[in-house]
C-alpha cells in the first residue's frame, strides 16, 4: 500500500502539485480528469524527476458527461471522453482510472430504472473494453445521494462492475461510505476481489486526521482484504465564510486558471477555491496521518 492524492481539488500548474507532493512524502499522484491540460511527455518527466509515480487518474464528470444520459450522442462523447483519460493513464504508466458513471450534481434521471441501468452497462462495456486493450484497470466509484442518484454504494458499484466485464473493479471513497454504508468496514470486505482504488477524506471531508473516521482501523481492514494499491487523499473542505472560520485564510479570493467549469465543480462539492498555504496545511495533514499507517512502496 502507498499513498497517492489527487490534484482537482486546487487550480495551479502540475509543477506545483508534484514539487509539494514529492517534499510531504507523497508515492503517487492520482491525476485529474482533464487530458487536454497535460503534455504526458512533459509530466512522466517530472513524476521520474520528483521519484514519483502515476497512480491513475478520476474521471470529471462534469457539464454533459453522463454515461447514462438519455441521448444516445451524450452517451458517445461521455464514453470517448473516458477513453481519452484511459489513453492519458496508459502514457503515464499509470494502473487505474476511477468513473463515476452519472453527471456530478446531477440528481434527477432520466429514464425509467432498467433503461438506465442499461445505458450505463452499456457505455461502461464500452470503456472497459478500451481499458482493457490499454492495460488500464477501471473501478466504478459510488459517490453519495447528494451528488448523484446513480451508484452510492459499494453493492451497487459491484453489480455493475460484475455486469460490464471480469476485471472491471471498483473504487471506494470513504467519505462517501461513511454517509452511504450501513458498515463501511464489511462494504470493504465484500468489495475485496474487485478493490481497484480507495480514495480518503475525513468524515467533514477535510484531511484525514481532521474529523472522527477511524484511521488505523480502517487500514487494517484493506490490509485484512489484500489491498496493495493507492490510498489516495481527496479532501474538499469546505470553505467557511462566516466569522467562525478557525482558518482565516483558507478562501483564495484571486484563483488563477480556475475555469468556470472547474469552480462550478468545486462548489458542487460544497468547496470553492482554497489559497496555497491551507492547501498545503490539508496535503501535509493527510501525510502524517497515513504514511505511518501504511507500508511504503
Amino acid at each position: 500500500m502507498h499513498l497517492a492524492i489527487h490534484n482537482w481539488m486546487r487550480a495551479e500548474s502540475i509543477e506545483e502539485t508534484i514539487a509539494r507532493i514529492a517534499k510531504l512524502g507523497y508515492h503517487a499522484l492520482e491525476i485529474q480528469g482533464t487530458p487536454e491540460n497535460y503534455d504526458t511527455k512533459h509530466v512522466r518527466r517530472l513524476l521520474k524527476d520528483h521519484g514519483l509515480k502515476c497512480w491513475g487518474s478520476v474521471t470529471l464528470m462534469m457539464e454533459e458527461r453522463n454515461l447514462l444520459a438519455k441521448d444516445e450522442a451524450q452517451r458517445a462523447t461521455s464514453v470517448q471522453y473516458v477513453k481519452d483519460v484511459i489513453t492519458m493513464v496508459k502514457e503515464l504508466d499509470g494502473h487505474m482510472v476511477s468513473v463515476v458513471p452519472s453527471t456530478v450534481g446531477k440528481i434527477i434521471p432520466d429514464g425509467r430504472p432498467e433503461e438506465e441501468w442499461n445505458w450505463a452497462v452499456e457505455s461502461m462495456k464500452e470503456c472497459y473494453e478500451f481499458a482493457e486493450k490499454a492495460g488500464v484497470l477501471i473501478g466504478i466509484e459510488p459517490i453519495n445521494r447528494f451528488e448523484t442518484y446513480f451508484v452510492n454504494r459499494g453493492d451497487q458499484a459491484l453489480a455493475l462492475a460484475e455486469a460490464v466485464g471480469p476485471n472491471c473493479g471498483v473504487c471506494l471513497d470513504i467519505f462517501h461510505m461513511n454517509l452511504e454504508e450501513a458498515n463501511y468496514y464489511e462494504a470493504i470486505r465484500r468489495a475485496k476481489d474487485r478493490l481497484v482504488g480507495f480514495h480518503v477524506a475525513d468524515n467533514n471531508r477535510f484531511a484525514p486526521g481532521m474529523g472522527t473516521l477511524d484511521w488505523p482501523k480502517i487500514v487494517d481492514t484493506l490490509k485484512e482484504v489484500g489491498f496493495d494499491g493507492a490510498l489516495s487523499v481527496e479532501f474538499c473542505a469546505p470553505l467557511d465564510r462566516t466569522p467562525a472560520n478557525p482558518y482565516p485564510n483558507s478562501i483564495d479570493k484571486n484563483p488563477t486558471d480556475l475555469s468556470p467549469e472547474q469552480l462550478k465543480f468545486l462548489e458542487d462539492h460544497g468547496s470553492s477555491a482554497m489559497t496555497e498555504e491551507f492547501y498545503t496545511m490539508l496535503t501535509k495533514v493527510s501525510a502524517d496521518t497515513l504514511l505511518p499507517l501504511i507500508d511504503s512502496v
